[in-house]
């Protein structure tokens, strides 16, 4: 499944996953910028039109609870951006990764790891 966020949607999903179902006073209060109510109750509609949100209603108020998990969304991007900018190579994008953060030998170390058990899991595979 593509999921694709805008960037203040992308902001009001991250307080959903952060914190859980939330009222859109709750949502409105996590955010950086100061937003109207009702901008923040219209996101969420459009949110919820697109099947990323369930809304739930308790008493007078609404709670928004997202169905889209962090990392589906991440999956989702992460492909995005080796499709654009790394012309679909994930290599491209490691390497890229890799020189552009100043990482430490403990995480160059895990890094490794999970290298190595995907290659091993891959090898594994093959055999079969």
């Amino acid at each position: 499944m593509d999921v694709r966020f805008t960037e203040r949607e992308l902001d009001i999903m991250q307080v959903l996953w952060d914190d859980g179902p939330a009222t859109v006073a709750e949502v409105r209060a996590q955010l950086e910028d100061d937003l109207a109510h009702n901008t923040v109750l219209t996101m969420l509609r459009v949110l919820e039109e697109k099947g990323h949100v369930r809304r739930h209603t308790e008493e007078r108020a609404h709670r928004f609870e997202a169905l889209v998990e962090r990392g589906s969304a991440g999956a989702s991007a992460l492909r995005r951006v080796t499709q654009k900018l790394f012309q679909g190579s994930s290599e491209a994008l490691v390497l890229r990764l890799v020189d552009a953060q100043d990482l430490d030998d403990e995480e160059i170390a895990r890094l490794r790891d999970l290298l190595d058990a995907r290659l091993r899991r891959r090898n594994e595979e093959v055999d079969r």
